[in-house]
């Protein structure tokens, strides 16, 4: 069903898109082909997947044959451009997109004309990526009801404990956490959410997530409207996780594209970008003086650099797996860290040396902290409450009936919320771990 909604809120964007042209009309390569070509064909003919030797990331590998030798874009002669002959092909294993919906006769009859018009570029560099230069998107609407729960992938308190936001279809969804009643949804978000968090004066929410394998964003919602006022970073796989430098200047991204994005936000700009991983960063964390920037990542290690300038201070590959999540603590001395061998590790940063490691009933995700605490989902379908100054769990709490997937901790209300791979979400009293309320996280 999913899929079928967004096939079908492509098709309408295409019409909409041919409807504004007329025959004298020129087509936009960033405009109008990037997108089709981004949402149809990159995921199967990219860097890492070059199905028949064809790569469509970049304008320059586009032009480029693949292992049958015929020129994909032959400019003005659309019968001979190769792509565009295995798009309207009537056989099934000729056709592309391969084994899914064929494209629409209104973007079949658009990247054609593009052709006939010169395949121009419009001042486009060769080099750059299809997810660089595509407009920002405008999604399509939620549905007012789900049909089936989705998993709880995001979980955030407003600064002030009264909502708490949690990943939706599209959309990110407010809701009392005493009552668990739904009061407001933002949409036009990336199919995928990851990481919610709201700004430090509360009157924005940072959005990031994406879809898998061809688009990443961070999108910035006005919290009183529900508008999203632009894309302020786009990249070419999903955002996982989001974090605020003490003092609200600086934003930290973590990607699944391996590297760390930080930007200013004073003005919106990339201020450096972190490539220091291997595999996905699966988690952002800064130290309570805002000196240092930990990192945990797929590529078994948890890294921590300086805040400033990026330099890389010193890496714990103690795992020796997955690394799921980062916290720190001591002002950036000390770090907790957790992994797919389901250990909670506390290491010093000076020599990266290991102070302690603790088993957990099964893989762990993202932490939550505050200032005596180590909050762990898990996927033994229990939250871990690790104490830093006994340095041991003290508890270890049941009430979910899959997966625990995120975790979130407001101190001033006394509260911790969960959610899980079965959609749902639990709100728990901080003191004493019991129950609030627990509802299905979908409208």
């Amino acid at each position: 069903m999913r899929l079928l909604i967004s096939l079908f809120c492509v098709a309408q964007l295409t019409m909409m898109g041919l409807e504004r042209l007329s025959a004298q009309d020129s087509v936009s390569f960033g405009q109008h082909v990037a997108p089709i070509l981004l949402e149809h064909c990159v995921a199967c003919h990219c860097a890492k997947r070059a199905e028949g030797g064809y790569r469509l990331d970049t304008v320059e590998q586009l032009v480029k044959p693949g292992d049958g030798a015929a020129s994909p874009i032959v400019a003005g002669k659309k019968d001979q451009s190769e792509w565009l002959v295995r798009i309207q092909h009537t056989d099934p294993q000729l056709r592309m997109p391969l084994d899914s919906e064929p494209l629409t006769k209104e973007s079949v009859e658009l990247l054609g004309k593009w052709i006939e018009q010169g395949a121009k570029l419009d001042g486009i560099p060769i080099t750059d990526p299809l997810w660089a230069i595509t407009p920002m998107k405008t999604y399509p609407q939620p549905p007012e009801h789900y049909r089936s729960n989705l998993p709880i992938t995001a979980l955030a308190f407003s600064s002030d404990g009264s909502q708490l936001f949690s990943s939706g279809y599209h959309e990110v969804l407010a809701w009392n956490p005493s009552d668990g009643a739904l009061v407001a949804r933002f949409a036009n978000l990336p199919q995928r959410i990851y990481s919610v968090l709201p700004s430090a004066d509360s009157n924005k929410i940072f959005v990031g997530g994406g879809t898998p394998g061809f688009l990443g964003e961070v999108r910035l919602l006005d919290k009183a409207t529900g508008i999203v006022e632009k894309e302020v970073v786009r990249g070419p796989d999903v955002v996982l996780d989001l974090a605020l430098r003490p003092g609200g200047q600086e934003l930290a991204i973590a990607m699944a594209d391996n590297t760390i994005r930080v930007l200013q936000l004073d003005n919106y700009l990339q201020k450096r970008v972190i490539a220091s991983h291997a595999d996905w960063v699966t988690q952002v964390a800064y130290s309570e003086d805002g000196k240092r920037l930990g990192s945990s990542s797929r590529d078994k290690s948890a890294k921590v650099t300086d805040a400033d300038t990026g330099e890389l201070l010193g890496s714990y590959p103690g795992h020796a797996s997955a690394v799921r999540g980062i916290a720190c603590i001591q002002e950036g001395k000390q770090w907790i860290s957790v992994g797919a061998d389901n250990k909670v590790h506390r290491w010093e940063l000076e020599n990266v040396k290991k102070v302690s490691e603790v088993a957990l009933g099964g893989e762990p995700n993202r932490l939550a902290k505050d200032s005596s605490s180590v909050w762990i989902p898990n996927a033994d379908k229990h939250w871990y409450r690790f104490d830093l100054a006994s340095n041991a769990i003290s508890t270890k709490q049941a009430g979910h009936d899959d997966w625990v997937t995120a975790v979130a901790v407001h101190v001033a209300t006394g509260k911790l919320a969960t959610g899980s791979l079965d959609g749902s979400i639990r709100v728990w009293n901080l003191a004493d771990a019991a129950l609030i309320k627990t509802w299905v996280g979908k409208p």
